[in-house]
């Protein structure tokens, strides 16, 4: 485990003990919270969570989509496999900070049962980004430099999109296995992106239902 995945770990232990202990850390079941540590609060859990929302959209809609019509697949994959766990890290950190930010502004025993689906859709999002963080992003990255080597010995990789490694797959047995694995792995981390990105879109209708223009 490296030294990210061990502070993410340190972070989401610390969110949790806010949640269901907050007194330890000086919270307030009352909600009577000092003024300028309750902007504190309300600033961090605004920041951490639209970095967390802006980095989403981009990476999930936008970013990689350009990069994989623009670039040859290879260069687009070693790409992926250096930005995906920074992304993961960083969203991760962002959401254990909203999570503990919210957790203290709303302590779970005191907390109403709409601040309730709040704290589960963060965490929810959390443990999406974690699973692809921890699991399915290394295995995505490793199956993916296998397949590689396969396809640099069939002389393709170089190009831009897939037209050739699905036309060299249909003679090549090893090829279209490696495809078959590779497109389960990224699809459960696909998926676990998407269902995260979904649990940050329901808090972003929450918030919004905040603001008093």
């Amino acid at each position: 485990m490296g030294w990210m995945s061990r502070f993410l770990t340190a972070v989401a232990f610390l969110a949790i003990g806010v949640i269901f202990s907050p007194e330890i850390f000086g919270s307030k079941p009352d909600g009577q919270h000092p003024p300028k540590l309750l902007t504190f609060l309300k600033l961090a859990h605004l920041l951490c969570f639209s970095t967390a929302w802006g980095a989403a959209l981009w990476v999930t809609f936008i970013g990689g989509i350009i990069m994989f019509k623009n670039l040859p697949r290879h260069q687009f994959g070693n790409l992926q496999s250096k930005m995906f766990p920074a992304y993961f890290s960083m969203v991760g950190v962002c959401c254990a900070v909203s999570v503990a930010s919210f957790g203290y502004l709303h302590p779970w025993k005191t907390a109403s049962t709409t601040h309730k689906y709040q704290m589960g859709f963060l965490l929810a999002a959390f443990a999406f980004n974690m699973s692809n963080l921890l699991i399915f992003t290394p295995m995505t990255i490793e199956m993916m430099k296998q397949r590689h080597k396969v396809e640099r010995d069939a002389k393709i990789g170089d190009e831009v999109g897939w037209t050739k490694n699905q036309e060299v797959a249909k003679v090549n047995p090893q090829l279209a296995a490696m495809n078959k694995k590779f497109g389960m792995i990224h699809g459960l981390s696909s998926l676990a992106n998407i269902m995260s990105f979904g649990c940050l879109a329901m808090h972003s209708w929450y918030l919004a239902g905040k603001i008093d223009f």
